[in-house]
């Protein structure tokens, strides 16, 4: 049920009937959600959102009569509403989507070309879990990037730790998040593992998309590269990333295709656990926005091993899932609104702020 104790109120717009239908089916089986109205147009669209005032709606970026990012955008500006993008499982589609979570998307589906019915029931609740978040999430208003004051302020820096790793973890909210949190980060800084929960295509065009804007070089990981200062690594969409020794010193990527952990792959946890078996105090965590509880572990056991631990705070969050699970277990030292995220992290790898590393 939504806060107000109702069903989630979703509208469904896909020019596609079967997956009208198979999305109808899929909210209306869940006793705390119901489809409201169904569109095969942005047109159609407004006028059912008009009538309805939904909680959710379900939007596919290639539409007839108006282009998806352009409802998209109309919809954030004159009647701001939590949209879930179903987005094709394409390079073409992954662009056209994180171009739709900058705009103010929450979340997306993807759809395969082929076997649609059966591709989609095998992940109902997944999308009924998307939807639940979506209609508890906080819009994110578009606006232009202003990079946090550490970035602002990198030439009169004292020097950073070059011998210390910094791991994020992120959700729902997270493409985003991420990519404010390494605006801030500076092009010399530490190595930065990131695990975004997204699948496979997506996080390659996601890596590529953050090294166009971010000062740090972002790239997709691949399976045994060595770890280098300056760069940021994306888990890609298809297995699980560690940290791990490499021969002749420091470290190296290690990918695993192994069971989804907390209904992930990639999932946090086995990012954050490598990190607090392998580096102890020589590591920093972040937890970003996202829903569910991955990463809250992890962060702990980074935590007892010595590490520094950030947390966004949940005024910044689109979903104060993860975050506060690993708040409610001990797992966070210190709580900041994303704005403020890298700069306090950059004061701790100058070692004089709160957390600094010893």
């Amino acid at each position: 049920m939504s806060a107000a104790g109702r069903k989630i109120r979703v509208v469904v717009v896909d020019d596609s009937a079967l997956v009208r239908s198979l999305l109808t089916a899929i909210v209306n089986e869940a006793p705390d959600m119901e489809v409201v109205a169904t569109a095969a147009d942005p047109i159609i669209a407004r006028e059912k959102i008009r009538e309805t005032n939904p909680d959710v709606v379900t939007l596919d970026v290639e539409m007839p009569r108006m282009d998806g990012l352009e409802f998209l955008r109309r919809l954030m500006r004159l009647r701001p509403t939590p949209v879930l993008m179903i987005s094709a499982f394409t390079d073409a589609g992954s662009e056209t989507t994180l171009a739709a979570l900058e705009i103010g998307a929450v979340d997306f589906i993807h759809k395969p070309a082929n076997d649609i019915a059966r591709h989609m029931q095998e992940y109902a609740e997944d999308i009924r879990e998307k939807l639940r978040a979506a209609a508890e999430a906080r819009l994110r208003q578009p606006r232009r990037f202003l990079p946090p004051r550490s970035a602002r302020r990198m030439g009169v820096a004292a020097p950073l730790r070059k011998d210390v790793l910094v791991f994020v973890g992120a959700s729902t909210g997270g493409t985003e998040a991420i990519k404010d949190f390494l605006m801030g980060m500076p092009a010399d800084g530490p190595p930065i593992l990131i695990v975004q929960h997204m699948p496979e295509h997506f996080t390659f065009t996601f890596a590529m998309r953050l090294d166009r804007l971010c000062p740090i070089r972002v790239k997709e990981a691949e399976e045994g590269e060595a770890v280098r200062p300056g760069v940021a690594y994306i888990a890609p969409g298809h297995s699980h990333m560690r940290v791990a020794p490499a021969a002749g010193g420091g470290y190296r990527i290690a990918l695993d295709q192994g069971e989804r952990v907390n209904r992930h792959r990639p999932a946090v946890d086995p990012l954050f656990e490598s990190a607090a078996r392998l580096l102890g105090k020589k590591a920093i965590g972040v937890i970003l926005t996202g829903m569910g509880k991955d990463g809250a572990e992890g962060l702990l056991q980074m935590r007892h091993a010595g590490a520094a631990t950030f947390g966004q705070d949940e005024a910044s969050c689109v979903v104060y899932g993860m975050p506060r699970e690993a708040f409610k277990i001990g797992a966070v030292m210190h709580v900041h609104p994303l704005s403020r995220l890298a700069e306090k992290v950059v004061e701790c790898l100058q070692g004089h702020a709160e957390g600094a590393i010893t």
